[in-house]
């Protein structure tokens, strides 16, 4: 049986449905983050390769929804990659060190014998909080 390009665009097809139910089926239940990168990546392949089968056959209204999907896709990751480039930044100032930082007493002549620690403020380059990287209200 010889491979077609129809074949091949279906398979492509399928591959894209699978990524889209895949996606979904993560965030509903919980193990992704609708503001992750994975979320976001999978779903921008779910929309591509399904416009695609769709545009192979002429399939105009699904064409333009997937566009709009990749769209909103794109956006969604450059929000994330400018959130993982402003986090890296801060580490890199030190401003998320995590350094132990004396309190003074009131008449500052001697440090107290206290520290307030200063929270690492950057999250892990996977999940960035959805607020942080604008996908939330």
């Amino acid at each position: 049986m010889p491979v077609t390009l129809d074949s091949i665009v279906m398979f492509l097809g399928w591959i894209g449905a699978a990524a889209g139910v895949v996606a979904y089926a993560m965030v509903s239940r919980g193990r992704w983050a609708a503001s992750s990168a994975p979320f976001q990546l999978t779903n921008l392949t779910a929309a591509g390769l399904m416009g695609m089968v769709a545009a192979a056959n002429g399939v105009w209204p699904s064409v333009a929804a997937n566009l709009v999907w990749i769209v909103i896709g794109v956006q969604a990751v450059v929000v994330l990659l400018r959130a993982r480039a402003r986090r890296r930044a801060a580490v890199v100032d030190g401003r998320a060190t995590g350094a132990v930082v004396p309190v003074l007493t009131s008449s500052d002549l001697a440090p107290a014998t206290e520290a307030v620690v200063v929270p690492d403020v950057a999250l892990p380059d996977d999940e960035p909080s959805p607020r942080e990287v604008g996908l939330a209200a």
